[in-house]
């Protein structure tokens, strides 16, 4: 259960000569990197191999998916957010962008819900804690896999823009933007076995060539037939190499699943990226009573599977038991140009859609849609456009005196504190259920048509004519 400590971890950095800048007293102990690549100077920037190796730095940094045009280009342009929160910001080129929005990763994250279908069925308490904590540990592994393998940025949702699943395990889902500044989002999905809600507020600090992330977010889950109140909080991560290497993520600390109506517990310890690659997606814990006893031991890797095994009080395995696996990433089509799972493709189709799809749902953002069909140019010349009716729907509003409310979600009073910062929360206030039955239950069916219906979250409908 010992994992490797960060100062074990030998990062192959640009070198900055006597100066400063970040990272320098890395950096000076390397100076095989120059002082420049491809003819520009990300002085103190540390690129750290993702295998772990101390190979000159300076070849890793030609490395990864940037030509070298755009690698120029990206560090010019962001070289002056160092040092800051780049959650929302707006002017970052398309090119770095996946045709899916932040709302539409929300919906994602029920790629794995028959795991909390068998923690509802399950009657031993701490072999539900395994299958539970499964499924948010499916969604951080995914979280991380969409960094690591897809290296792309999603879309910031427009304030208003939802997005809508069904079709998928009796699950139905919305999701909300509900704050602009600070950009948080608000989802509830709810199926015969469960109740999951989540409030999302990302913090990032970007490094140059790294940016860390910080989920201030809440995770709340019921188990509808057992009872139970599921509460987590995930570690951070880092994102190593973002302009000059390889793109690769890494997220050392604890992942804790804690049951809010009987105390049990589950710890999951995230190893960091050692010597060499030691350590690298290495995840061990344990399931503990409400007494803090260690009942089950659970050991794998979040970028492969995960596998459990009851303890005794030592935490060793129990004489006459077995690991037996519990989890396993799903596949990904062969030459997927964004690393998308089936599942993925799925949630940025309208297989998932429900009929009379809301006007402001993800898959009818026409940069999205561009993106998605290669064309990067028209992709981004409608970003800029949404960003521009945003910007102005947001003076309109400030003239007018007016406030935004969310149409499927509401603040409440309650402020919930995490290691990262306090999160305001927003709860689900059933009216999507009424909307959607009254659609159900409607004799009319209206098909979506992508080629005619466009994209409408703003709160001012006279923009969209604009």
């Amino acid at each position: 259960m010992a994992g490797t400590n960060d100062k074990d971890r030998k990062p192959a950095a640009v070198a900055a000569g006597g100066g400063g800048g970040f990272f320098s007293s890395i950096a000076s102990t390397f100076s095989n990197f120059g002082k420049s690549v491809d003819g520009v100077n990300p002085e103190g920037l540390e690129v750290i191999n993702p295998e772990g190796g101390t190979e000159d730095a300076a070849v890793e940094a030609q490395r990864g998916r940037w030509k070298q045009e755009d690698r120029e280009s990206y560090w010019k342009m962001m070289h002056k957010y160092v040092g800051s929160d780049i959650t929302s910001l707006v002017t970052l080129p398309v090119l770095i962008f996946e045709p899916m929005t932040m709302l539409q990763k929300m919906a994602e994250l029920m790629e794995y819900s028959y795991l909390l279908d068998l923690a509802d069925e399950c009657e031993d308490p701490h072999m539900r804690m395994v299958y539970a904590c499964k499924n948010p540990f499916a969604n951080l592994s995914l979280s991380m896999h969409f960094i690591a393998l897809r290296a792309w940025k999603p879309f910031n949702p427009i304030l208003g823009e939802t997005s809508e699943m069904v079709n998928h395990g009796g699950i139905t889902f919305i999701a909300e933007q509900v704050s602009h500044h600070p950009p948080m989002s608000a989802a509830h999905a709810e199926s015969e076995h469960f109740i999951y809600d989540i409030t999302s507020k990302v913090k990032t600090k970007f490094l140059g060539n790294s940016v860390d992330i910080y989920p201030v977010g809440r995770t709340r889950l019921t188990l509808k037939k057992a009872g139970v109140t599921l509460d987590l909080v995930p570690p951070p991560s880092k994102v190593n190499n973002l302009i000059f290497g390889r793109t690769w993520v890494d997220s050392p600390g604890e992942m804790i699943l804690t049951n809010l109506t009987t105390g049990d517990k589950v710890v999951l310890y995230f190893q960091p990226c050692g010597w060499f690659g030691a350590g690298r997606y290495e995840v061990d814990g344990y399931v503990y009573n409400a007494a803090e006893e260690p009942k089950i031991l659970m050991t794998g890797k979040w970028s492969e599977a995960m596998s459990y095994q009851p303890c005794d009080l030592e935490g060793e395995p129990l004489p006459g038991t077995e690991m037996k696996e519990v989890w396993r990433v799903a596949d990904i089509p062969q030459n997927d140009k964004f690393q998308y799972t089936y599942f993925a493709h799925k949630v940025n189709s309208f297989d998932t859609a429900p009929k009379k799809l809301l006007a402001s749902d993800s898959r009818l953002r026409p940069d999205r849609y561009a993106l998605e069909k290669g064309d990067l140019s028209k992709a981004g010349s409608e970003k800029s456009s949404l960003e521009e009716k945003q910007r102005a729907e947001r003076k309109i509003r400030e003239t007018k005196g007016d406030e935004f409310t969310p149409k499927w979600f509401e603040m409440t009073n309650e402020v919930s504190p995490t290691p990262w910062g306090d999160l305001e929360i927003y709860h689900f206030n059933g009216k999507y259920v009424e909307h959607r039955a009254a659609i159900d239950n409607s004799d009319s069916i209206e098909e979506v048509d992508i080629a005619s219906t466009k994209f409408n979250p703003w709160q001012y409908g006279d923009l969209v004519a604009q």
